[in-house]
């Protein structure tokens, strides 16, 4: 199977996954608006979704596919097995270790890391750190499924992994459909939140567990022992666990300033939440599959057919975010009136999250292309390098978070967040470029520039366009007729910048074939 065939089945479940996930923010913000229930839900919410990408998925992704792929390729499906039970084994003890210190310590975490802006409500607080309680055990069961979802893709079976993540949205749509039937009142509802993340958490595990066990591996519960295989993963994993959380370390920075503002953590989830569409559709996808294959072809000794597995995945990033990006800077607030704009969800509101989303638009490019680019490291090993980066991140995005706060409130969070995100993005390509395991290819820098010519056409098509439609866009027009401008201006807007991209030279039918056909050695 081609790489680009490889993303369009990751892509294709995790878009599922963003879908649903609009749905679910959709029917948040009628039932919630950015009033003091959602900024205490979101808060809530924070802690246990930044551990477990610190110690989940960020950690198993770097450091345990290229292990469990080299016990493949060395010893087998029953040496991967063993490798697997190992790991499983340590994993749960310290998951359950740490969850009970977690729920110990909760009120101490939200009063001073979680929501410290909420000291001055005693109420909001107590809410917080029960809600928090609730779903803190949700990091058990997604740690677990990141493991497991890190096997399947090293064995190739990407789906289940993929889909996964759509339970959650599954079922907390349903608490809320439940919530607005009943028309209960926000507190409650943020309550049937709440315990929805605890069972989607428990679902997303069988999905995965199932999948493992339809990929040949059935895992048995082993004793922790820190055998060498285990060591050396936690070598690789405990910076690798820093590194991947660092979008939800900025973010919980961001959130913790942010609380000091009533409506901010709201505002700022809301617009975080559309730009994943695409970070998670290109950038997930193009991290989930790239590191096993980068992993294989390093072990093999394939080094040219490495490296140009790299340059062909930035060729695909780029050719799909820039666009993105120009198109969520034009459109912001248009996207969010049709998605958001309704119930409790005022026209002020939209303006506020529409100028977040603008921002945060400018750095998708950034952010996706860290997510090409770390498995460079990882696929050798080197989870150290890409920590360091993170760390001189996180300082600049704190460093501007409280100092742009105070200017222009939630922008300066968002805009602190994307400045250290293109700092990062920076600092690993360099670095790949100077050691030689990112080979500089002129004629992909050629059709860089290009493809950022074709998106400034296409951002100047949609300054026309949105003139022409603003009249279908204002506050009280019927959803259909807002819906129908959206998706036009949407279609304005691929069509110039393919029609442009294509005909300057930006993009080659050619170079799609190959990237359709090519296949990766061993």
């Amino acid at each position: 199977m081609s790489l680009v065939k490889k993303f369009a089945t990751v892509g294709g479940a995790t878009l599922g996954s963003r879908l649903f996930g609009f749905a679910r923010e959709t029917l948040m913000a009628a039932a919630l608006g950015t009033g003091p229930m959602a900024d205490v839900f979101y808060a809530a919410f924070r802690f246990p979704n930044l551990f477990r990408r610190l110690f989940a998925e960020g950690a198993f992704n770097a450091a345990f596919v290229p292990l469990f792929s080299k016990e493949i390729e060395a010893n087998g499906v029953e040496g991967a097995k063993r490798f697997s039970e190992e790991v499983f084994g340590v994993l749960f003890t310290v998951l359950l270790v740490i969850t009970i210190v977690m729920e110990l310590s909760m009120p101490l975490l939200v009063r001073f890391i979680i929501a410290p802006g909420f000291a001055d409500d005693p109420e909001k607080t107590s809410i917080t750190i029960r809600m928090a309680a609730v779903m803190f055990p949700y990091l058990m069961c997604m740690s677990l499924t990141a493991m497991m979802s890190g096997m399947l893709n090293s064995l190739h079976h990407f789906f289940a992994a993929a889909i996964a993540p759509v339970f959650l949205n599954v079922v907390m749509i349903s608490a809320l459909f439940y919530a607005l039937w009943v028309g209960t009142d926000p507190l409650t509802t943020a309550w049937y939140l709440s315990w929805s993340v605890l069972v989607a958490g428990i679902l997303q595990l069988a999905v995965v567990y199932f999948g493992v066990i339809h990929a040949g591996i059935r895992i048995g519960f082993r004793a922790p022992r820190f055998t060498p295989n285990v060591k050396r993963l936690l070598v690789l994993a405990i910076p690798a666990a820093v590194t991947g959380g660092i979008t939800q370390i900025n973010q919980i920075i961001g959130q913790a300033i942010a609380s000091a503002k009533e409506g901010a953590i709201a505002a700022l989830q809301y617009a975080d939440r559309i730009y994943q569409l695409p970070l998670g559709v290109v950038g997930v996808a193009v991290g989930v599959v790239l590191l096993p294959e980068l992993a294989r072809a390093l072990k093999s000794g394939h080094m040219k057919e490495a490296a140009n597995i790299q340059n062909r995945s930035l060729e695909f990033v780029l050719f799909l975010t820039l666009p993105a990006a120009g198109g969520i800077w034009m459109l912001s607030e248009a996207i969010i009136r049709v998605l958001y704009e309704r119930g409790a969800f005022s026209a002020d509101n939209t303006t506020v999250v529409a100028s977040i989303l603008a921002i945060y638009g400018l750095g998708l490019p950034g952010f996706v292309m860290i997510k090409a680019l770390q498995p460079g490291f990882y696929a050798r090993e080197d989870t150290r390098t890409p920590m360091r980066f993170t760390m001189l991140s996180v300082v600049v995005n704190s460093a501007l978070a409280i100092s742009l706060f105070p200017l222009i409130a939630e922008r300066g969070i968002a805009t602190a967040e994307v400045a250290a995100g293109w700092i990062n993005t920076v600092l690993l390509f360099t670095t790949l470029l100077r050691r030689g395991d990112l080979q500089w290819e002129w004629a992909l820098a050629r059709r860089a520039a290009l493809l950022l010519v074709a998106t400034g056409v296409m951002c100047t098509a949609l300054i026309y366009g949105l003139d022409y439609a603003k009249s279908w866009l204002v506050p009280g027009t019927p959803l259909l007729e807002k819906t129908a401008a959206l998706f036009a201006l949407i279609g304005l807007a691929m069509l110039v910048y393919f029609a442009t991209a294509f005909a300057i030279g930006g993009a080659d039918l050619g170079m799609i074939r190959r990237n359709l056909k090519r296949k990766a050695k061993g």
